[in-house]
């Protein structure tokens, strides 16, 4: 079973139906923020998202604000995550292959509810690291060696 990760700093409509979908594929879910009954922030929960998943206790993660923006800036700080915001199902597709992004974070407010599906569907596609990339990637994870 995949082991998922996700938070939220508000709990809406969206965040009610992700974590509906993502039971109902049979992923083992953690949360965080207040869709799950803490009161964690975004930035807080774009971290513990990010370290759960850079430290190996998920296999993947989501993370969740307002505009998608701030959960990602906050969890790109983690040494080891690489989260992208993702609109629709091809950037999310692209994020993965292309870029092996580990934490995919959405919107609150323009995520349409019925694309859902779908970007779940491309993230969760098992699509390998394009090889081309993989140098890239490589050059890319070296930078968390120099924030260090």
């Amino acid at each position: 079973m995949k082991r998922v990760v996700v938070g939220a700093d508000d709990r809406m409509p969206i965040t009610d139906r992700l974590l509906e979908e993502l039971k109902s594929r049979g992923f083992e879910v953690t949360g965080y923020g207040p869709m799950v009954g803490r009161d964690e922030q975004w930035a807080e929960v774009g971290e513990r998202v990010a370290r759960d998943v850079a430290e190996g206790h998920a296999d993947t993660g989501i993370a969740c604000c307002y505009t998608g923006t701030g959960v990602s800036m906050a969890a790109n700080k983690v040494p080891g995550a690489r989260a992208a915001l993702c609109r629709d199902a091809e950037t999310a597709r692209g994020a993965r292959a292309w870029n092996d992004a580990n934490v995919l974070c959405l919107s609150l407010t323009s995520t349409p509810e019925d694309e859902l599906p779908g970007i779940l569907d491309a993230w969760f596609d098992e699509i390998p690291v394009d090889e081309e990339e993989r140098g890239s990637i490589n050059r890319l994870a070296a930078l968390d060696g120099a924030r260090g």
